[in-house]
């Protein structure tokens, strides 16, 4: 009987350093991921893409595809400098592949967004906006 609680005990201590060793943080459970969603309409039996999120090998998110019956609906695409996580520039493209408005990203020394710049395709300015952060 002693024997089976000891046997019992470690294995519940090495089965606890298993999963926290098994267990990483989100950014590296996200290294090189695809997460497609897909659906299915109420009747019907075939599923169909309606989602795609694409990581990169240090668990940013890179590109973002939403789909409808007839293909990509949008394409979202997200750039960062060197291996910093913040994104600095989105780029927004239509169902034809054309893009759409691209957003460049401004950050505070604490990695809280300062500033969204939104560019038409041609590269004009089109807004700004700033983001202001209170504590009560």
């Amino acid at each position: 009987m002693v024997k089976r609680i000891v046997i019992l005990l470690v294995a519940c201590l090495v089965g606890g350093s298993l999963w926290a060793q098994g267990n990483p943080n989100k950014r590296e459970r996200k290294k090189n991921l695809v997460v497609k969603e897909w659906n299915t309409k109420a009747g019907s039996k075939t599923p169909y893409l309606d989602n795609m999120v694409t990581y990169d090998e240090m668990g940013r998110k890179i590109e973002e595809i939403e789909y409808a019956s007839y293909g990509q609906k949008k394409r979202t695409v997200y750039k960062y400098e060197g291996t910093s996580t913040k994104c600095v520039r989105q780029e927004e493209y239509d169902d034809k592949n054309h893009v759409v408005r691209i957003k460049k990203f401004e950050y505070n020394e604490d990695g809280t967004k300062k500033c969204q710049y939104n560019y038409k395709p041609n590269g004009k300015l089109e807004s700004t906006k700033t983001f202001e952060y209170s504590y009560k």
